[in-house]
């Protein structure tokens, strides 16, 4: 019988290079013969971006912290029954670009919204589906927005203050020392060879773990 999947998310604030090191890490699994879904949130079914769209695109009208706190866990419920939980029960390994994670951070620690507020949606929606493995991608807000900005045109939580993204980084690095058994702080400050250097390092750790082909 195929056993069940392995679920890998990726974390970390704006501008810290997850678009490009989620692909480097895509490209390592795969060359070990994984059967990996990529996806994201919010996203990763129609309904998802729908929402994801909705959730940031700039707008005069302010929205309210609890309004997008649900509509991240509406995009949620979709994804996982779609998504997530379809390719972990086949034995498929989902690698996940935010997760429930972010919601502590950005809502919880940008928005400063009730921790238990979120932990009950996380229990509603999510029943016992946790992170097998995250990687938080961490560099100082300052480095991060400063890429951010080059990018171009920014999103609606882009457009936030830096006070705001100082709470989501220090409830991200909270988060990584309460929950050292499933995270990996990676230095995304540093060039990025290192930063995949340090990348490479768990993609052969996640193999050798769980016992899959070395490339």
């Amino acid at each position: 019988m195929q056993g069940r999947g392995l679920f890998i998310t990726v974390e970390g604030g704006e501008g810290v290079g997850k678009s490009t090191n989620i692909a480097f890490l895509e490209r390592h699994l795969r060359e070990r013969d994984i059967d990996l879904v990529l996806t994201r949130e919010p996203g990763g079914t129609a309904l998802g971006e729908d929402i994801r769209e909705l959730l940031l695109r700039p707008r005069d009208e302010a929205v309210a912290p609890s309004a997008e706190l649900l509509l991240v866990f509406a995009a949620r419920a979709q994804h996982i029954a779609r998504v997530v939980e379809p390719a972990l029960a086949a034995g498929r390994w989902v690698l996940c670009d935010r997760f429930t994670d972010a919601t502590y951070a950005y809502q919880g620690g940008g928005r400063e919204l009730p921790v238990a507020m979120i932990r009950e949606l996380e229990r509603l929606v999510q029943g016992e589906l946790r992170p097998d493995y995250t990687l938080l991608l961490d560099a100082p807000v300052e480095v991060g927005m400063s890429r951010a900005t080059e990018r171009g045109e920014l999103d609606r939580f882009e457009q936030e203050q830096v006070a705001f993204f100082e709470r989501v980084r220090a409830t991200y690095l909270q988060l990584a020392e309460e929950s050292s058994g499933r995270y990996r702080v990676i230095d995304a400050s540093l060039p990025l060879a290192q930063v995949q250097a340090q990348l490479e390092e768990v993609c052969a750790e996640l193999a050798a773990c769980w016992g899959v082909r070395q490339p």
